[in-house]
């Protein structure tokens, strides 16, 4: 057969090189490794550093998920096209420098903007997170980009060079993550750690740009107004990170935490958790129950079973101890088991809330819904649910299969007693009491009538049992604690209810459903 010309293929081209200097090969792989790790670093830390603001809801997460991808995008994009149009070598120091920079700025920006765009309106969540997170991720996520360009000094050798590098900068974010979540911000709070790391950036680009230098590979680049205008700035952002305002005064694993003194009560203290109102007690009075929802606890516990008699009680979620504390007082012998997952927040009650632990108030770390499943069957008389806050809600702990632990754990004649906090339209509280109802017998609901009707959010106590509840009883005790307070069951309760939601580990939308818009 003969062949035209036409028909037979070019022989093939060796691929050119790409001209420039590659950096060396461990040079690179510690540039992608940290500048990787350090948007993780960043991405953990913002979710402790905007939570005391807009909470720490499935919304608020899944932001500093998306605005740290966005960012990460956004700065690979911008860092591979700067990479083809300009030499690389000259801008990885000032992509550091500039990165350091930023994370000093955030930690001020965030704490100042905090204060104005404080709830949990989504428009506000994503704001705070965006100046918490994206520019400072952005800058670094140009980083890898620049050294992948320069590493390609054989075209023929691209899906090795970008693949082991892509790999590098994997093995960074990991790295970065663990460590970050389990040593770190268990170790240090967030400002020491994001001036650490806004430190370890600067110094990295600095010492990055003389090692270029001395190589003859760059000039340092800027000029010395831009330099020193950098400097200045650097140093403001550190500056002012030491005088923003902190809604901490300390950090535990999983709260932003502060007491402050009750102003006209010499011996009263609130307890803070970021920046809402938890918890209050009062140092000499154990006896003595400030907020409403803690008189309505109180309530139900003096008609459980007759005054003064002991009871064996289960609480979960320990906060200032307000009702344990209670519970020691007003029935002597009791056996008060407190589950806390935040072992911080016990040290903190122990310290500054008057906390004593013995044999009639015991307080474990760790989440209340493993800690449920090991107790006995019917083994207490009265379980307290309190690990619900104004901004954050553990779903696991809200749902059908926790309810039926509980139920296992009290006794047939025990009560369940549970704090919710809603706002109007109510969704979440409807769904919890169908919950709740989907395993007990008998229940009933506490609140201001306003909070009844939908005219205001509040806090909403559950009372259930598998046993009649003594309602007349508990109305009376609480006409005598809180006048405002109204009890409803029965028919009216199921009105109230409606056809609402029963939440599942399959299917607990808590975030939406407390969602006000």
């Amino acid at each position: 057969m003969n062949l035209s010309p036409s028909d037979v293929a070019d022989p093939p081209v060796p691929a050119a090189p790409v001209t420039g200097r590659a950096l060396p090969n461990g040079l690179a792989a510690f540039l992608v490794f940290f500048s990787s790790g350090a948007v993780l670093v960043l991405e953990t830390v913002a979710l402790r550093l905007v939570g005391p603001y807009v909470g720490v809801t499935l919304q608020v997460t899944s932001s500093v998920i998306g605005i740290a991808l966005a960012a990460i995008a956004y700065g690979a994009w911008a860092g591979g096209r700067l990479a083809d149009r300009r030499d690389p070598r000259p801008l990885l120091a000032p992509a550091l420098v500039l990165a350091g920079i930023a994370t000093a700025v955030t930690l001020p920006v965030v704490r100042y903007a905090g204060e104005v765009l404080r709830g949990g309106a989504a428009s506000a969540i994503l704001l705070l997170v965006a100046l918490a997170v994206f520019v400072p991720a952005l800058l670094l996520s140009a980083v890898t980009p620049l050294v992948v360009k320069l590493q390609l000094a054989d075209l023929r050798r691209t899906g090795q060079v970008v693949g082991r590098l892509s790999s590098i900068g994997t093995l960074g974010g990991i790295t970065a993550t663990l460590s970050t979540g389990f040593v770190l911000v268990a170790a240090l709070r967030s400002t020491v750690i994001l001036l650490a790391l806004a430190i370890a950036l600067g110094v990295t680009g600095l010492v990055l740009g003389w090692y270029l230098h001395r190589q003859g590979v760059v000039e340092l680049p800027g000029r010395g107004r831009t330099k020193a205008a950098l400097a200045v700035l650097g140093l403001l952002g550190a500056g002012l990170s030491t005088v923003a305002p902190n809604p901490c005064d300390i950090e535990t694993a999983y709260h932003c935490a502060k007491v402050e003194v009750d102003s006209s009560r010499s011996t009263g203290r609130t307890l803070l958790l970021n920046s809402a109102q938890h918890s209050y007690v009062d140092l000499a009075d154990p006896r003595h129950l400030e907020y409403a929802y803690t008189k309505w606890f109180g309530a139900v516990a003096d008609v459980a079973a007759p005054a003064g008699r002991r009871l064996d009680a289960l609480h979960l979620g320990g906060g200032g101890f307000t009702v344990p504390r209670y519970l020691t007082a007003t029935r002597p012998g009791s056996d008060n088991l407190v589950f806390e997952i935040d072992g911080g927040l016990i040290e903190l009650g122990e310290r500054e809330l008057g906390v004593r632990q013995g044999p009639d108030l015991r307080a474990v770390a760790g989440d209340a819904r493993l800690l449920v499943a090991a107790e006995a069957d019917e083994s207490r008389d009265l379980v307290v649910g309190d690990a619900f806050g104004h901004l954050v809600v553990p779903w696991h702990l809200a749902t059908r299969e926790m309810m039926a632990e509980v139920r296992r754990v009290v006794r047939p004649s025990g009560v369940y007693v549970q704090n919710v906090i809603d706002y109007p339209p109510l969704r979440f509280i409807r769904s919890e009491l169908a919950t709740v109802a989907a395993e007990f017998r008998h229940v009933a609901l506490i609140a201001p009538p306003e909070a009844i009707i939908g005219e205001q959010g509040s806090n909403f106590v559950l009372v259930a049992s598998d046993a009649p509840l003594p309602l007349e009883a508990i109305r009376k005790r609480l006409a005598e604690v809180d006048v405002r307070a109204v009890l409803i069951a029965e028919a009216e309760l199921d009105e109230f209810v409606g056809e609402a939601l029963v939440l599942t580990d399959d299917y607990a939308p808590v975030d939406q459903l407390l969602a006000t818009a």
